[in-house]
């Protein structure tokens, strides 16, 4: 028994040391290379409000009504809801004492300067590709522009033990990428400054790659084939971006890219869900060049070889004919969807997109058609001017069981390819997404 007690001892001293060494290398922090270095002069504000559009920070941590960059916004994740932060210059409740050094740690290493390690939902795994000169024009920014806001920043609702930040640092360690984008000597100049914009402040890959079963990104550049493969965030399903692709976004030209990201619309799509924040936010601010290198790049990225949507005009012809009366679906599109987007689904213009065709049709998760149809579309805001055609809700007007027909019968009419919706995943949604519960996301507001 007393050798028992001396090995149970010396195994409980053994952990205590291994748990103690692991918290230190938890908490402690990361260098930066601005360590012992002061900021420089004051930049003109173009400089880090352009970085900070292309980052697009106002989108999260910024409420509706709210002051900007004040925090405050909910966010699901799978261990509970997290809020942004307060990231203006106040020195009680934001970053006003912030170091450069205890910035770009925050940005590209998810590490506060008290050593707590942030959560992943903050895109430090892409901010981690910034240059040194993009993050002190955000710093410069922040400490100089933005006008200081004393709001608290609310509590997370993560239970405890789930709560403990320091096992976050093991997950960076195996998980996140660090240091600054490379670029590739094979490609030009426009290629590398899209991917640049794309992987690092533009992080798409945050909603457009699907995520592992510990919440990282599968992919964080184009060598890998899940990188920007579609993905489902907060009720929403963000498409592929790969451009070679037969189907979706695979089929717009780099124009037609052009025009999306800098008018929120082209010929096929409209901008709605997250993407029409990510637009009204960001992608509308920036330069044709920079646009024009992002479409270029994405049009690069290849994917596995797919049937590619033809337009089957028989539903507009049955449509025109006469249907059935067990056709649910149908006299539901009828009654309330063809007076905009037309018996054809062709839509109307760049004014209503077409329904033939679109990515958000045609993709395995059909979350997106369900969530627009539920609440509706939010605000495009172009060129300063709010757009006067918006989606609808119907979340008052119409059943489960009548969203869920509507919902099949345009996934699976001119020669769209989806898959059958259910009422159930239509009660979900309803449920997850409702404006009057105090106890969910409110997805209208990202």
């Amino acid at each position: 028994m007393k050798k028992l007690g001396r090995f149970l001892g010396r195994l409980l001293l053994a952990a205590a040391i291994l748990a103690g060494l692991a918290i230190w290398y938890g908490t402690r922090l990361p260098g930066s290379p601005f360590d012992g270095l002061e900021a420089g002069p004051a930049l003109p504000v173009e400089t880090g409000e352009y970085a900070a559009r292309v980052s697009d920070c106002v989108a999260c941590h910024s409420t509706e009504h709210g002051p900007p960059f004040a925090g405050g916004l909910p966010m699901g994740t799978p261990l509970g809801t997290i809020h942004a932060t307060n990231i203006t210059p106040d020195p009680d409740y934001g970053i006003g004492t912030y170091t450069l050094a205890d910035f770009d740690r925050a940005v590209r290493r998810g590490v506060a300067p008290d050593g707590r390690r942030l959560y992943p939902a903050m895109p430090y795994t892409s901010y981690a590709k910034l240059t040194d000169e993009d993050v002190a024009a955000l710093y410069d920014y922040f400490m100089n522009h933005v006008k200081p806001v004393a709001q608290p920043n609310p509590q997370n609702d993560i239970p405890w033990p789930l709560s403990i930040r320091w096992p976050l640092e093991f997950w960076n360690l195996a998980l996140a990428p660090t240091g600054t984008y490379q670029p590739d000597p094979a490609q030009d100049g426009m290629w590398n400054r899209g991917a640049y914009l794309v992987q690092a402040g533009g992080h798409c890959g945050a909603c457009h790659t699907p995520r592992n079963a510990i919440m990282a990104e599968k992919g964080y550049d184009e060598t890998a084939p899940e990188f920007l493969a579609g993905a489902l965030l907060d009720g929403w399903y963000a498409p592929s971006l790969r451009g070679a692709s037969g189907n979706g976004v695979g089929r717009w030209t780099e124009e037609e890219l052009v025009s999306f990201l800098k008018r929120g619309r082209n010929r096929h799509a409209v901008v709605f869900g997250s993407m029409m924040e990510a637009f009204n936010n960001s992608t509308a601010f920036m330069t044709n060049e920079d646009l024009e290198a992002i479409a270029h790049y994405l049009k690069s990225l290849p994917r596995a070889p797919e049937p590619e949507w033809q337009y089957d005009g028989s539903t507009t012809a049955a449509l025109a004919g006469g249907i059935s009366a067990d056709s649910r679906g149908a006299q539901v599109y009828l009654q309330k969807c063809s007076h905009c987007h037309g018996r054809d689904g062709k839509g109307r213009g760049e004014f209503v997109p077409p329904l033939a065709g679109a990515s958000s049709v045609l993709a395995g998760p059909a979350d997106s058609v369900v969530n627009i149809t539920l609440n509706g579309a939010g605000r495009v805001v172009a060129g300063g001017v709010p757009d006067s055609y918006r989606m609808p809700p119907y979340r008052v007007t119409l059943s489960d069981r009548d969203i869920a027909a509507v919902a099949t019968f345009v996934r699976q009419s001119w020669g769209n390819t989806g898959g059958p919706v259910t009422s159930e995943e239509v009660a979900r949604l309803r449920a997850h997404t409702d404006p009057f519960s105090d106890a969910v996301i409110l997805l209208q507001m990202r």
